[in-house]
């Protein structure tokens, strides 16, 4: 054999080794990514050729599949009451990935989910019968959120203090997800949605931080008093009547003018709910402070999961002392959910103490088998002492009673909130937020029940906007429906 012959054939083994690795590559490789790629329409097929697991409120499953027709697609998904429970479930569609719990237990609603192949599944390669989602929600109080709110844009989140249980998360103006599970007609739903100027598609209650007004007010009282800046509830503070921020000629002045705002205690702060007090108070404390306190709360949290992952609420860094006596209010740059409110009022409810909120109790097999139980991984944590969250109860229970709450009464139950109405716009020159956050305990059967609620557009008109007018009638329904 010559040199060149022998040369050609040592090339043509190299070429030969060459696409024995690509295709090795390609085969153990890239074919995992190839297979795992939301554009593979294999993957779309293999998901909806049967029915999906489902997601269960109180027993009942509130998620479904049907037959499609002259599609390769063979079952497409369908809710019950889609638009009440569109922020508990968000959707499955054929056409776009899945979102809220569709998204979360994907893989267990399909079964892929490896925790539920037996053995002869993974010996036959067989996929396995889907899963489901068992959530806490109280289908009561989702109703109750969901009518009280009506035609107004906003949120509302409900929380059994003792055990973490998030009982309700609504989110209006909302939308049916069952419009979004068709690949034939999911585009049309999907390019008016997105047009839509009040952003249905958006879960207000879990993923749109607002400014919380004077419902933030309790997290600095609860610093105050963790502090030791006030030893109760009772004692004058040093809050003069106007206050002028700090490096301003500014007053930081309260909605009520006759208030007795000056040098008044944090119960009757909370109960006229007086800026200078806070804004004064806030400044006391320095931003550090009041930043600490409210990071225990769950602010500044960019993994607070329930599993689905909520924004997180912010509590500035790097202000002045003018900033710092804004922020002190619920206003310069804080902002705040819905579920982040309910958690205020959920840790106060508890004698101090936070339990993981969470919207999934459990999620079983198809035989009902549990895989995981949610409610007993729930952990605790301190977030004040309890004499500091049972004096903080006792003024919320002022402002309900005496003060700017009185629209969350309930007869039968000990209630406790505060109100908030925040600047909305350059100059406050766009209708403000209205906020309601608040707890409830029945006299009667010991149920308990944190609520917050925001209401962020409705037909009232701008001066009769407030947290009491427009969103504690909307935590009371909730309240009642939950206690009893």
């Amino acid at each position: 054999m010559n040199k060149t012959i022998r040369r050609a054939s040592v090339f043509a083994l190299l070429l030969v080794l060459a696409l024995l690795v690509r295709a090795t590559w390609v085969q153990f490789y890239d074919g995992k990514a190839l297979a795992d790629d939301n554009s593979n329409r294999r993957n779309a097929i293999q998901t909806y050729s049967r029915p999906l697991g489902n997601i269960i409120v109180a027993g009942n499953a509130i998620t479904g599949s049907t037959r499609t027709k002259g599609s390769d697609l063979a079952y497409k998904r369908t809710y019950t009451d889609g638009k009440l429970y569109a922020a508990v479930t968000g959707y499955a569609s054929q056409a776009y990935a899945p979102t809220q719990l569709e998204g979360i237990y994907t893989d267990l609603l399909n079964g892929t989910d490896n925790r539920l192949k037996t053995v002869m599944d993974t010996l036959t390669g067989k996929r396995a019968d889907p899963g489901n989602v068992l959530t806490t929600v109280d289908p009561d109080v989702q109703k109750a959120a969901y009518r009280a709110l009506g035609g107004n844009k906003g949120a509302a989140v409900a929380i059994d203090p003792k055990t973490g249980k998030i009982l309700a998360v609504v989110s209006t103006p909302s939308y049916d997800p069952s419009s979004l599970t068709d690949a034939n007609t999911a585009g049309i739903a999907w390019k008016q949605l997105n047009a839509d100027k009040d952003k249905p598609l958006t879960n207000r209650a879990l993923r749109q931080p607002l400014p919380p007004g004077s419902t933030f007010k309790l997290v600095v009282a609860a610093a105050a008093l963790e502090d030791g800046l006030y030893k109760n509830v009772d004692d004058p503070t040093d809050s003069p009547d106007p206050y002028v921020l700090p490096g301003t000629v500014r007053p930081l002045t309260n909605e009520n003018k006759s208030a007795p705002c000056k040098n008044a205690s944090i119960r009757r702060a909370l109960q006229y709910s007086c800026n200078n007090v806070f804004g004064h108070m806030a400044v006391q404390l320095g931003q550090d402070k009041v930043k600490a306190m409210a990071e225990k709360f769950g602010f500044n949290d960019d993994a607070q999961d329930v599993p689905v992952r909520a924004y997180a609420s912010v509590y500035p860094s790097g202000m002045d002392k003018a900033q710092t006596g804004l922020s002190g209010i619920g206003q310069f740059d804080v902002t705040a959910t819905p579920l982040q409110m309910a958690m205020v009022s959920a840790a106060i409810a508890n004698g101090g103490k936070l339990v993981t909120p969470h919207m999934v109790s459990q999620i079983t097999d198809s035989g009902g088998a549990v895989l995981q139980n949610y409610d007993d991984d729930a952990d605790s944590k301190e977030i004040v002492s309890s004499s500091t969250a049972e004096q903080l109860q006792s003024a919320m229970e002022t402002v309900v009673k005496e003060g700017t709450g009185t629209n969350a009464l309930i007869d039968g139950a000990t209630v406790g909130g505060k109100t908030g109405t925040a600047q909305h716009g350059e100059n406050n020159s766009k209708t403000p937020y209205a906020w309601f956050t608040s707890f409830g305990k029945s006299d009667t059967n010991g149920k308990e029940v944190a609520v917050a609620v925001m209401v962020e557009q409705s037909d009232a008109a701008r001066s009769e906007v407030s947290g009491n007018g427009l969103a504690a009638p909307v935590a009371k329904a909730m309240m009642q429906a939950a206690l009893k």
